[in-house]
């Protein structure tokens, strides 16, 4: 409050008390307070009651507006008092407060003052006195050269203003063009997929036999060029591992040649030869597709080639295609490179890049004349890996409550002494070895938060910590053959168990290779951050306001404005975030940016942060890591005894409801808005896309133009390209789409080039070799693994997002020297030692 006295002047007391209350350091140079600053807010949002007037400066050196400006001039003119008055050490109240986040500010040390009336303030008073004359003199000859320097500066300042406008012009403009191209793009896909029909495939039950076929004459398409035809029963993906007198079925297609010079067309006839499984109750769907050579009518027979004559029951369906496998591809691959367009240079969020190159693919797909039904489409998402990820994160959730993620981060930090990358490269290795035995994404779930909370503990930057530990993860996971969904896929393909190729024998294999790589990892991993610090530039204090204002954010757009009440609270929110950005405004003009130092008093801070980070609720500590248990032990289970009839997705949402009803928490929803919904959603996205793909023929493309590369090879030399080209190509299109049909896809051409007997060569050293590149090079990019999408989504939910980039500067490297190791010992063991 301002109490002055008659004729406009305080009491000496007055501004004694009014300096004392103040904290803003007083401007360089002579003139009046600055007016410019807000009226303080507490950290809560609140404004409290402020001594000073609405638009009034907030400073102790201040004039009224009726008070003589030569007096003024003379009160100013003293050096001594002014440092004491205005010293920028004291503190403002608000610089108290605390809050659940931010730990509290150092108290005010108390402010230095003068009475108005001191002896000392009296005498220099007198010698300004003197001096006056002099110094206004003085001030009228620079204020020539100040005005000339003024006017020079607003000319900057103009230049500066400008360029700004021009610049935010240009992203307006940007972010409407975007916006615009997004928007036609949609609208496109949207009406092409929305002309074409689901044609939808009618099966016809057919019954062959040795002594009874079938035949029929196809009606052809005036715009066909392929013709797709479908079987499903048992059958088999691919010949028998002992070729012989198997049973099969010879599936005839025969057409007219395209008129040419000849004045009679020639009948072209190809022949598909599918080898039938020994056990009839098996079902599965094989298709082919030929080329329609023109527009004449196209038969199909069908013949069995059985030991008995009893008929064997088959589907069969065909449907014309509109394009060409080479015009599939090329739309393939363009629409592929889009979607990693849309991700690198973050144009739009991961999860809806992913849903845009989904619709893309549908659309080409309803072109070509093979567009799914919307059943179909959902029969593509695998739900095994969303019901893993949906439990797991449930029981993450609960087990964050119960604060063992910040026991963990205080006893990791306790066995490292103190050293930062000791402790890196502790959390990477038990990653590693977590990953071999449970699968990579759970390993992520629960690895993920311990090391945030553990970075935010020794104000230590998580994003590369985090980049760091989810690479070893997906190291680890090759080791062994439950790690990774790709060695899991080829362990369990029945052909390659014939041929020896069991858990075991696998394990081992893998087991030793990976261990090599990780030895060659680590020094890698040193040498890439060499000149990186981990440590934040800026002090904890800032770091935890930042981080706070994020989460607040973040809280406050959760919040949906149904009601009136859910409004208000949304409002008090969004307050709260604006008064935490003035606050964090103020204190970065307050303190200066330094770097912290390693720290060297470990010792001391550690029984700091024991009494600080403790567990908080031990029973429900009790109860998930009892829950937990027995989900790991279930997980061990369904890999190694066959009468558990659970997939891991069952066992995660089983877990997750045991979890639920025994920590009988009625915030349901607080528990579900720590469920990963856009990582859920981007998975779902990402099955339907690479399915569409597949779909287009680009997978089996690749597979093909491998198989024909490794047949040019001289046979001395084939055994050796085979492994170098089957881990380079498994690595890099693994980095680039999901590795699960990748996998899938390639295991059939693998075993039918080890079949050919123009080729002869050994199968288990090239599923070796898929393993090794399948594995490690999802760590080539974000979307290459999925261990690296569910790390991104926890870390940018906990506001510690990292972008592709970020992610494939330390990514890519280690997925190149990692797969030239790998491959470096297949190729000592199968080819120099000959072991296969």
């Amino acid at each position: 409050m301002h109490l002055e006295k008659e004729g406009g002047r305080r009491s000496p007391r007055t501004l004694q008390v009014e300096l004392h209350q103040t904290s803003a350091p007083t401007r360089a140079g002579l003139g009046l307070a600055s007016s410019s600053h807000r009226p303080p807010l507490g950290v809560s949002g609140a404004a409290p009651e402020s001594p000073y007037p609405r638009g009034a400066a907030r400073q102790s050196c201040w004039t009224p507006m009726d008070q003589d400006w030569g007096s003024f001039l003379t009160e100013r003119r003293s050096h001594s008092p002014v440092p004491h008055f205005c010293s920028p050490r004291s503190k403002e109240p608000y610089l108290t407060e605390s809050t659940p986040l931010l730990g509290n500010s150092s108290q005010d040390k108390g402010s230095q003052h003068l009475p108005v009336g001191h002896p000392e303030r009296i005498a220099v008073e007198e010698s300004w006195d003197h001096s006056s004359a002099e110094w206004e003199g003085r001030s009228l000859l620079s204020s020539e050269a100040a005005g000339s320097s003024g006017s020079s500066s607003s000319d900057k300042g103009d230049l500066l203003e400008g360029a700004s406008h021009r610049l935010s012009r240009l992203r307006r403009c940007a972010r409407w063009l975007k916006v615009t191209s997004l928007f036609v793009f949609v609208v496109l896909c949207s009406i092409s997929f929305s002309l074409y029909p689901d044609q939808g495939k009618f099966w016809q039950l057919l019954a062959v036999s040795p002594l009874d076929g079938y035949s029929a004459n196809l009606s052809s398409h005036a715009d066909s060029t392929l013709l797709q035809v479908d079987l499903a029963g048992a059958l088999l993906a691919r010949g028998p591992s002992r070729p012989g007198r198997e049973e099969h079925v010879v599936v005839e297609v025969t057409q007219a040649e395209a008129p040419g010079s000849r004045r009679r067309p020639q009948q072209v006839t190809h022949n598909w030869t599918v080898f039938l499984s020994p056990r009839r109750s098996e079902h599965l769907v094989v298709s082919r597709t030929f080329e329609v050579l023109s527009r004449r009518g196209v038969s199909i027979s069908i013949r069995a080639a059985l030991q008995q004559t009893q008929a064997v029951p088959l589907l069969v369906a065909h449907q014309y295609l509109g394009a060409s496998v080479e015009a599939q591809v090329t739309i393939a691959a363009v629409i592929l490179a889009g979607v990693y367009v849309l991700i690198v240079f973050e144009v739009v969020h991961r999860t809806l890049a992913a849903m845009l190159g989904s619709l893309a693919a549908l659309a080409a797909l309803a072109v070509t004349g093979d567009r799914p039904s919307l059943s179909h489409v959902v029969e593509w998402i695998d739900f095994e890996t969303l019901a893993l990820l949906f439990g797991m994160m449930i029981l993450v959730a609960v087990f964050s409550e119960t604060g063992f993620f910040d026991y963990c981060a205080v006893k990791a930090y306790r066995l490292s002494r103190g050293r930062v990358w000791a402790m890196t490269i502790m959390l990477c290795l038990f990653a590693a070895v977590l990953s071999a035995f449970l699968d990579n994404v759970t390993t992520s779930l629960l690895f993920t938060p311990v090391t945030i909370r553990l970075c935010e503990v020794l104000n230590l930057d998580p994003r590369q910590v985090l980049i760091a530990e989810v690479i070893f993860t997906n190291i680890g996971g090759a080791a062994t053959a439950i790690g990774d969904p790709p060695n899991v896929i080829i362990v369990s393909n029945q052909e390659l168990r014939k041929m020896g190729l069991d858990f075991a024998g696998f394990t081992a294999h893998m087991f030793v290779g990976i261990c090599f790589v990780l030895l060659f990892s680590f020094p890698l991993l040193r040498l890439l951050f060499w000149n990186k610090k981990l440590y934040n530039k800026e002090p904890s204090e800032i770091v935890e306001l930042k981080h706070e204002i994020h989460v607040w954010r973040l809280t406050a757009q959760r919040i949906s404005p149904a009601s009136r009440e859910e409004t208000a609270v949304r409002g008090l929110l969004l307050g709260k975030v604006q008064a935490l950005e003035r606050l964090l405004a103020r204190r970065l003009h307050t303190f200066h940016r330094q770097i912290s130092q390693e720290d060297k008093n470990w010792e001391t801070n550690i029984q700091e942060l024991q009494k600080k980070h403790r567990i908080s609720d031990r029973v429900l500590l009790a109860k998930c890591l009892m829950v937990l248990g027995s989900v790991i032990c279930m997980f061990f289970l369904n890999s190694f005894v066959p009468g558990v009839h659970l997939d891991l997705g069952w066992i995660a949402i089983l877990g997750a409801i045991w979890l639920l009803i025994l920590a009988d928490s009625h915030d349901f929803e607080i528990i579900l808005h720590r469920v990963e919904w856009a990582t859920l959603l981007f998975f779902a996205a990402l099955f339907v896309l690479m399915e569409a793909l597949a779909h287009l023929h680009l997978i089996e493309y690749i597979g093909e133009q491998t198989t024909s590369l490794i047949k040019t090879v001289p046979e001395e030399q084939r055994l050796a390209a085979a492994i170098v080209l089957v881990v380079w190509v498994s690595a890099v299109v693994s980095s680039l789409i999901d590795n699960i049909p990748f996998t899938a896809t390639m295991i059939p051409v693998l075993l039918n080039l080890s079949q050919d007997p123009e080729v002869s060569l050994p199968a288990p050293p090239l599923m070796y070799a898929l393993a090794f590149g399948a594995c490690l090079g999802g760590n080539g990019t974000l979307i290459g693994a999925s261990a690296n999408v569910v790390c991104a989504g926890i870390a940018e939910q906990h506001g510690y997002g990292f972008s592709f980039m970020e992610f494939f500067r330390l990514g890519f490297p280690m997925m190149v020297v990692s797969c030239t190791v790998g491959m470096c010992y297949l190729l000592a063991v199968h080819v120099v030692m000959g072991w296969s």
